[in-house]
C-alpha cells in the first residue's frame, strides 16, 4: 500500500481591490452577470464572467426551472456558450460569484462538481490551466491557477478520444 498526500495551492484575498486590475474587472463582469439570474425558487443567484485569450469577456448566470434538476449553473452556461460559439478559444480566466436577498455570504461560493468535470474537460481540450477567482461580493476571494488542482480526479478516459 501507498500513502499519497494531494495538496492545491492557491492565493487568497482579503477583498477586490488586492487583484490586479484585469482580475478586478472579470469579478465586477461575474457581479453584473448576477442581474440576468434566473432563480425564482432558490433565491440564489449566481455569476460567472469568463475572460478568452482575445480579451473578450463572456458572462453566464444560473438558471432555474420548476423540474428539478433541468436548470444550469452559471459556469456552465458561460462555457457552453462559449463552446457554441467560439469553440477553438482559449480561456485565461474565469471568476464566480453569488448573492441571494435570504443571508449574507461570507466566503467565496465554489463550484459544484457538475461545473468541475465541465471547466476540467475545457482545461484538457484547451491543453493549458484555466486560472478560477472565487470571489465574494465584499470579501474574500481565492484565485486557483488551474481547475485540476480543483478536481484532481476527474472523469477522463483517453480511449474515448480515438
Amino acid at each position: 500500500m501507498n500513502s499519497i498526500n494531494l495538496n492545491i495551492s492557491f492565493e487568497q484575498y482579503s477583498g477586490i481591490d488586492e487583484l490586479i486590475e484585469k482580475d478586478q474587472l472579470l469579478c465586477k463582469q461575474a457581479e453584473q452577470a448576477l442581474a440576468t439570474s434566473y432563480s425564482p425558487y432558490s433565491k440564489f443567484r449566481v455569476g460567472t464572467a469568463i475572460r478568452l485569450a482575445s480579451g473578450e469577456i463572456i458572462l453566464g448566470s444560473n438558471q432555474e426551472n420548476l423540474a428539478y434538476p433541468s436548470g444550469l449553473c452559471a459556469e456552465r452556461v458561460a462555457l457552453f456558450a462559449i463552446g457554441a460559439k467560439y469553440p477553438d478559444a482559449v480561456i485565461e480566466s474565469m471568476a464566480i460569484t453569488a448573492q441571494t436577498d435570504h443571508f449574507e455570504i461570507l466566503k467565496p461560493v465554489t463550484s459544484c462538481g457538475g461545473c468541475l468535470q465541465v471547466m476540467i474537460e475545457f482545461e484538457r481540450k484547451q491543453g493549458r490551466p484555466i486560472e478560477v477567482i472565487f470571489y465574494c461580493l465584499n470579501g474574500e476571494i481565492l484565485k486557483v491557477p488551474s481547475v485540476k488542482s480543483l478536481l484532481p480526479f476527474a472523469f477522463a478516459e483517453d480511449r474515448l478520444e480515438r
